[in-house]
């Protein structure tokens, strides 16, 4: 059996088991709680998740540095990375949109009472003048230990212009830093193994304790969320890839498929980019001087799954409140979610920023947030396969660009 086949029998087992679990309040049991829900299942997942969450670190350094040493010095690094910065926001302000344009359309929360709703406390959202200087690190050891991504991309960055301005009189550290990379993606490749036994774990420890009740008056939202995503990740990213590419989008989505369902399974796109930078390289045939630029910004700055959330969620919440929102008000949101996108990444529960920043910048009551916490657990499995759909697609359509594609893949 494949390993795609186990992580796919490993996620089925998991949703099967929870629900089960749920559905007969076998959640409820002293002994199942303690020792399978709370015990067995969050114990592997959590390993499971920790251990992916420590390669990305190095990886992010390493591969970066090499990446950007690597390429030839007639090469404009600058070029490439504002063709990557330019599609990611480009495919988020896109993303917004068409959730704004469909939640228009749908209106979803018509006619709901949520006056008397607790009250949600936002996190504060960052300034823009310490968002600009938070980008640059102080400290990279300690950027590093507290996994601040930006920092750590510009640092890499900026290590690895140097080592390739010296490349010719430090080769030896240039190859020390290439077999490094190399030995970190063998441990990414042994942790995969384990993945079907991690999926499952995850998937029966969320689904013993969610279940299906939590969806309630929320369905309504939820689907249209669901919906929106698919149309964002079976459209929008395909036609930009043949577009731009000519390359067959069913061959690149039966490339990505095995990378869909790890995604899904961990709805982190941290935890997943060593798995999304060892598929585009070595499945897809992006070269890995592009690969290991693009794919370290996209998972920190490309949130389509999530501005797609924000869109649905902004008109949500103002047909609850009864409040009507302008063009003017619309055309805000996009905007405020485009560049949020940036200035809010690696920032904790940064889904809820956006959102918060996106609601008082028209005029919303952010108490509606806690609206719809119940179901974003499970929304945000899905929009982190779309938000690594969309670090895939630009890879590819950057590398194309460069002619840094290998077509035989």
């Amino acid at each position: 059996m494949s390993l795609t086949l186990k992580i796919i029998l490993g996620m089925i087992l998991g949703f099967i088991t929870g629900s089960v679990i749920n559905f007969f309040s076998l959640n409820n049991n002293f002994y199942i709680n303690t020792y399978f829900i709370e015990g067995i299942f969050e114990i592997i997942g959590s390993i499971f998740i920790s251990s992916l969450k420590l390669m990305v670190v190095p990886l992010v350094f390493f591969s970066l540095s090499t990446g950007v040493a690597s390429f030839d010095k007639e090469k404009k690094i600058s070029l490439i990375a504002f063709k990557t910065l330019l599609l990611y926001l480009f495919t988020t302000a896109l993303a917004i949109s068409l959730g704004l344009i469909i939640a228009i359309f749908v209106s979803p929360g018509s006619g709901l009472d949520l006056v008397t709703l607790t009250q949600f406390n936002a996190p504060e959202a960052p300034s823009l003048k310490s968002v600009i200087i938070d980008i640059f690190p102080t400290n990279p050891v300690q950027a590093m230990a507290e996994g601040k991504m930006l920092q750590i991309i510009v640092f890499s960055i900026f290590f690895g212009i140097a080592l390739r301005l010296t490349k010719d009189i430090n080769k030896n550290l240039f190859e020390i830093m290439t077999n490094i990379t190399n030995v970190i993606m063998k441990m990414v490749f042994i942790l995969i193994n384990f993945a079907p036994i991690g999926v499952f774990c995850l998937l029966a420890s969320l689904f013993a304790i969610q279940g299906f009740d939590v969806l309630g008056n929320l369905a309504e939202y939820f689907f249209l969320v669901i919906f929106v995503l698919l149309i964002h990740g079976l459209v929008v990213y395909p036609s930009l890839l043949y577009f731009f590419t000519r390359i067959n989008p069913y061959w690149f989505f039966g490339k990505l498929r095995p990378l869909m369902i790890f995604a899904f399974s961990t709805s982190s796109s941290n935890a997943t980019m060593p798995v999304t930078l060892k598929t585009v390289t070595e499945d897809i045939g992006v070269d890995k001087k592009i690969a290991s630029f693009t794919i370290p910004l996209g998972a920190t700055i490309n949130m389509d799954g999530t501005a797609i959330m924000q869109g649905v969620a902004t008109v949500f919440i103002a047909n609850a409140y009864n409040i009507d929102l302008s063009t003017l008000d619309y055309l805000m949101v996009i905007l405020t979610a485009t560049l949020a996108s940036i200035g809010t990444a690696g920032v904790p529960g940064v889904g809820l920023i956006m959102l918060a920043m996106v609601l008082s910048q028209v005029g919303l009551p952010t108490e509606g947030i806690a609206l719809i916490l119940g179901v974003d657990r499970i929304l945000d499995m899905l929009r982190t396969v779309v938000n690594v759909t969309g670090d895939s697609t630009v890879s590819t359509i950057v590398a194309s660009s460069e002619k840094a594609f290998n077509n035989n893949k």
